[in-house]
């Protein structure tokens, strides 16, 4: 891609995440999680502009949102992981599963390995599991198989976007366990997490749901231009 066409698409993708990010989600936690609705384009960022750019495009959304629709100092932290989201969903459509694999590994071992994990139940984390399960199958029938189906967008683009859009997730969740930001900014006791987790089981799989959906259908349509792969 030409420098001049990769920067007029970040300047159109950073423009359309900062509309995005700006405009809240009804019912939603108000802090740590999407406020607003990026995880719509978050995966598309990666897919179509691929991993660097993506995560550069959304990091300039996600930023200047959080600039004129000031949440909280700690959001600059936690909206990082929409960016990765991009940069993952990127690298998964193009077919470097590796260093995903890694990440996702080190995370969730990291996070396992928390004591106030252990107060948390598995389930509230199912999503993130599922992504990863998802992930290791791809990766065998990539590199063991070299399956077909990693080639049809009907099956790369939602797994695309599943994987990250969670991994987005579990970088929110490495910052509030593992990194203690749930005690250290929050200063929320466990039993107050334990009622966060839960509600947050709830709601982000949803969303992400939703955004695999969209991620689809307008990939779908971008491909038949010619766009993509």
């Amino acid at each position: 891609m030409r420098r001049s066409k990769a920067l007029a698409l970040i300047a159109v993708f950073a423009s359309l995440n900062t509309l995005l990010d700006s405009i809240p989600v009804l019912p939603q936690l108000s802090s740590g999680v999407w406020y607003g609705w990026i995880f719509v384009i978050e995966s598309l960022n990666g897919i179509i502009l691929g991993p660097v750019n993506g995560f550069f495009s959304t990091l300039i959304g996600v930023m200047v949102s959080h600039s004129v629709y000031f949440i909280g100092e700690y959001e600059y932290l936690f909206t990082v992981g929409a960016p990765i989201g991009a940069m993952v969903s990127g690298l998964v459509y193009n077919g470097k599963l590796k260093p995903v694999l890694a990440y996702f590994t080190v995370l969730l071992t990291t996070c396992f390995l928390t004591p106030v994990s252990w107060q948390l139940p598995v389930l509230g984390i199912w999503d993130v599991l599922l992504a990863f399960v998802v992930l290791c199958i791809v990766f065998v029938l990539r590199f063991r198989f070299d399956s077909k189906l990693l080639q049809d967008a009907r099956y790369v683009l939602p797994v695309s976007a599943l994987i990250g859009l969670e991994a987005d997730i579990l970088f929110r969740i490495f910052l509030l366990i593992p990194c203690q930001t749930y005690q250290s900014f929050y200063g929320f006791s466990v039993e107050a997490l334990q009622a966060i987790w839960g509600a947050a089981a709830l709601i982000t799989p949803v969303q992400v749901a939703i955004s695999m959906v969209l991620t689809t259908l307008i990939g779908r349509q971008i491909l038949k231009l010619n766009m993509l792969r």
